[in-house]
């Protein structure tokens, strides 16, 4: 089976970029490509043979480390590899805190994404983005172990959005909303949607403007 890297980035040419060096390292990859976290996150639950994301942080649709937390719940098989502009000495850690296999500047030289490209594809981490080995808090182990809908119901309430909104964007029912909000509160041991909220928000599940 042909193996598919998915490139997920909201600028065209940067995604052009990675491609490029996509195809240096791995030329008999199928390389895919998304403008939005929703795209994104549709094209890593639908590829077979997926065997690589390379993914931006600040992308439409998504908030904070979101995006990684999605991808990680739709295919946590598939390494992630993080190529962003997100800034923050902490960054690195959050990213792989949520399920990606490391980081990496856009401001790199392209040899260096080239390596790191290279090394995820051969199912190693790249030791160019390796963050220390710290254990992970607990809470975001929780939030990164998130089903895909409970992570998209809690992205909703974490945006101020009513349960009967939040059924009519995701397409289901205000009771099932309620019982993934249960789930969620469950996971994260918190008991109501405020306090969800904060968690998320300590969690960097921010708006990024």
């Amino acid at each position: 089976m042909t193996r598919t890297v998915l490139i997920a980035d909201d600028h065209p040419l940067y995604r052009q970029a990675l491609a490029l060096a996509v195809g240096q390292v791995a030329p008999d990859a199928m390389v895919v490509e998304a403008g939005t976290l929703a795209e994104a996150a549709r094209l890593a639950s639908e590829r077979e043979g997926l065997a690589l994301v390379l993914l931006d942080l600040k992308m439409p649709g998504a908030v904070g480390f979101s995006g990684i937390a999605l991808i990680h719940a739709e295919r946590p098989e598939v390494p992630i590899l993080v190529v962003s502009s997100a800034e923050g000495a902490s960054a690195a850690d959050e990213a792989r805190a949520f399920g990606a296999i490391g980081f990496l500047r856009k401001d790199n030289d392209l040899s260096t994404i080239e390596a790191a490209v290279a090394t995820a594809l051969g199912g190693r981490t790249p030791a160019a983005v390796t963050t220390t080995d710290a254990e992970l808090d607990p809470i975001r182990r929780e939030v990164a172990n998130l089903t895909p809908m409970q992570l998209k119901v809690l992205l909703a309430v974490l945006d101020g959005q009513l349960n009967k909104q939040i059924a009519y964007t995701l397409g289901i029912s205000e009771a099932t909303v309620k019982a993934h909000m249960t789930a969620v509160m469950k996971k994260l041991d918190v008991r109501n949607r405020t306090q969800a909220a904060l968690v998320a928000r300590s969690l960097g599940l921010h708006l990024q403007h």
